[in-house]
């Protein structure tokens, strides 16, 4: 899919990997670029007005912990202005297994909460266009950081989601991947909560080991939404993309 001419909502466009990506999205000419974020913030804004005066970028305030419904208000408030939507990015996370709820409610529930409220609007059942989701989830999804599990638990499901909904393309008319980016040099990563304190020091441990910048995971992340293949599990760890073959151990037969 060619990023130029489209429309993007981008939910949480502004953080560390998120605001790197809308930079290289925006380089990239979409039509409009939506970004949904909780705090606003006017200067990255104007950064990515600046940057291609041609892509019309506008922000909302958005929580991902809101209702359902809260949600299709907002998302009727962006389709009634640009008509039609191309594609959904879901990219709020959190790091903090000392908050339990939270990390869960943002980084699993409010992806599958943002879902659920566009397909009101996509749903080829209702009468919609289809669209495309890529899911920001985690190479801890894959295997996780044992010492933050609450983290690693909401991104595996986030990812199950994720290959869920691909399969559910034909029914819905909605394709979807995967983001999973690995140990990124990040403000998430400098200091965090391990559940139950197991281990205070494992922001500096794995900074220990090779890392990636944020910028290198943008492109990449640029290149996986140009390539867009319904199903793909693209890990993007130390400055590579790669499409992860998924080891299937039981099927459910129907």
């Amino acid at each position: 899919m060619a990023i130029a001419n489209k429309n993007i909502i981008f939910v949480a466009g502004l953080g560390g990997i998120g605001f790197d990506t809308s930079r290289e999205i925006v380089k990239s000419g979409p039509k409009n670029l939506v970004i949904l974020d909780r705090i606003e913030n006017p200067a990255a804004i104007a950064e990515l007005k600046a940057l291609n005066p041609k892509v019309t970028v506008t922000f909302y305030p958005y929580d991902v912990t809101v209702s359902v419904a809260e949600s299709t208000k907002l998302l009727q408030k962006i389709f009634d202005q640009l008509k039609t939507v191309d594609l959904l990015i879901n990219g709020a996370g959190i790091l903090d297994d000392h908050q339990i709820e939270r990390t869960v409610a943002v980084n699993f529930t409010g992806t599958v909460n943002t879902i659920t409220a566009i397909m009101s609007f996509w749903d080829k059942r209702k009468g919609g266009p289809g669209g495309v989701i890529a899911n920001v989830c985690s190479v801890t999804g894959f295997n996780a950081i044992y010492q933050v599990p609450v983290y690693s638990a909401s991104k595996a499901a986030a990812l199950s989601f994720t290959n869920s909904l691909a399969k559910l393309a034909p029914i819905t008319g909605v394709t979807a991947y995967s983001i999973n980016p690995g140990i990124t040099k990040t403000p998430l990563l400098h200091k965090f909560n391990s559940w139950l304190d197991v281990e205070p020091r494992v922001g500096e441990l794995l900074l220990e080991h090779p890392t990636q910048t944020s910028l290198e995971c943008a492109q990449n992340f640029v290149k996986a939404i140009e390539a867009n293949q319904n199903g793909a599990i693209w890990k993007l760890d130390l400055g590579t993309l790669e499409a992860i073959e998924w080891t299937k151990h039981w099927d459910s037969h129907i």
